[in-house]
């Protein structure tokens, strides 16, 4: 399906998601029941002491992000999730935005999203913005999922609520995806197009990989970044 038409039907799904309650409002919280014998994710692999390096642009500045699966952890309405550390730098080495993300994958498989603890910077070094923080279970934030077990088409759930602050959401559009990035040609690899209703014109592609997580991620609409993957490193 062409990129236009694409982009077209995903923001004729936000302006659905932005009218109608039920899609607005999740239904609950996570059981964390669900989580005792947690199963790997081929698109979200979740093993700590992986190191993912990117590269990217965005409104004419590049940047560069390290993105590091730690071996800590840190428990989330009874739920242990895997703290993901990303830091994105400019140019010139200083610090864009540091972020650490909590993920869990369940007895399924599914990967799911408790929240993120992430600042931006000046080119000073000082904290601009922590806007965008959240966590599941305060403030009536609810985990999302962040990648299904088995991602089809046309799959679309929500993938992180705070109501005014985190409210990203996905849809699976296809299967079986070969690309090329920095890092080589990966294959059998999965489309998704993301958007917020809280940016409405936005709307992002991401392709992840088996083994790999995300490879490439950029704008299709209502802005211009672009990131992909360059190397991987595996404990």
């Amino acid at each position: 399906m062409p990129a236009r038409t694409l982009v077209a039907l995903a923001l004729t799904l936000v302006a659905g998601a932005a009218v109608g309650g039920s899609a607005a409002t999740p239904a609950s919280a996570v059981d964390s029941a669900r989580f005792d014998d947690p199963q790997p994710n081929a698109y979200f692999p979740l093993v700590p002491g992986t190191v993912s390096r990117y590269r990217g642009h965005e409104d004419g500045e590049r940047f560069r992000e390290r993105v590091v699966v730690t071996h800590r952890t840190k428990v989330i309405q009874g739920v242990t999730t895997t703290v993901v550390r990303d830091v994105v730098r400019r140019a010139d080495g200083s610090v864009d935005e540091r972020t650490h993300d909590w993920y869990a994958a369940d007895d399924a498989g599914n990967v799911w999203y408790f929240g993120e603890r992430t600042a931006t910077y000046d080119e000073h070094g000082d904290v601009e913005s922590r806007e965008g923080s959240w966590r599941a279970g305060v403030d009536g934030a609810v985990a999302g999922m962040v990648m299904p077990a088995d991602p089809r088409p046309t799959a679309a759930y929500r993938q992180e609520y705070l109501r005014g602050e985190a409210e990203d959401q996905a849809w699976i559009v296809q299967r079986h995806v070969s690309t090329r990035v920095p890092h080589g040609r990966v294959h059998d690899a999965v489309r998704s197009l993301e958007w917020s209703r809280l940016e409405k014109d936005v709307v992002s592609e991401k392709v992840y990989g088996p083994g790999l997580g995300i490879v490439r991620e950029r704008d299709l609409s209502g802005g211009d970044e672009v990131f992909t993957l360059v190397s991987v490193s595996r404990p």
